[in-house]
């Protein structure tokens, strides 16, 4: 069975897991770390998406003892599965009510489903990761090749959503893993701070974790 909950650690009772939810995405960003090798931490990362709620559940019952955190992180975009996430959600919420719940994303889901969806997960996420990887639109092209038009923007729109639906908000961006990207960080900051999140420059891991 691929993986679908994994740690990042090696801890026996890790207190966060995250959530290979699917391997698609709306993004190629030139430093993904999937463009790199086929695991983290030892863990195969890649699958069909053919799996079920109760396949998420029961892998994250090995785990489960001293969860403190779950997130939603994997080799794809989490919100292309927003069902089964908000299902998995819900489960939590219903069984683990203690535990936070945060999601790593491209920031692309209101664009894509054309609705506000962290009005949708406003009860169920506590906090939300948002890779902005940059300070204006033409290197955001450059650096992270969308697939869908108008993606900068969206980014930025979903975040201010997010803001506005109480969920605990951060922007990100990754350096350091091309000489050729010199990312304007404190302008970054400033677009992250303007639409209420905070931010968070992220070093680039030669080979990941």
């Amino acid at each position: 069975m691929y993986t679908l909950v994994y740690t990042i650690n090696k801890e026996e009772n890790p207190e966060t897991v995250y959530i290979n939810l699917t391997n698609a995405c709306t993004n190629a960003c030139i430093f993904c770390l999937r463009t790199q090798k086929n695991d983290v931490c030892g863990h195969e990362m890649w699958h069909d998406d053919e799996f079920s709620l109760e396949d998420i559940i029961d892998q994250f019952k090995n785990y489960a003892k001293n969860v403190k955190e779950v997130v939603f992180c994997g080799y794809g975009e989490p919100f292309l599965r927003k069902e089964m996430m908000k299902d998995f959600c819900k489960y939590l919420r219903k069984n683990f009510p203690k535990i936070k719940i945060r999601v790593n994303t491209n920031g692309h889901a209101n664009i894509i489903y054309k609705t506000n969806i962290p009005e949708e997960f406003k009860e169920l996420i506590d906090s939300v990761s948002v890779s902005l990887n940059a300070s204006d639109e033409m290197e955001y092209n450059e650096i992270c090749k969308p697939k869908i038009p108008n993606a900068y923007s969206a980014v930025k729109d979903f975040t201010k959503c997010c803001v506005n639906a109480g969920m605990d908000v951060t922007m990100s961006v990754v350096t350091g893993f091309d000489r050729n990207h010199n990312i304007d960080i404190d302008k970054c900051k400033q677009i992250s701070n303007s639409l209420g999140a905070k931010f968070r420059n992220r070093e680039f891991i030669t080979n990941g974790y």
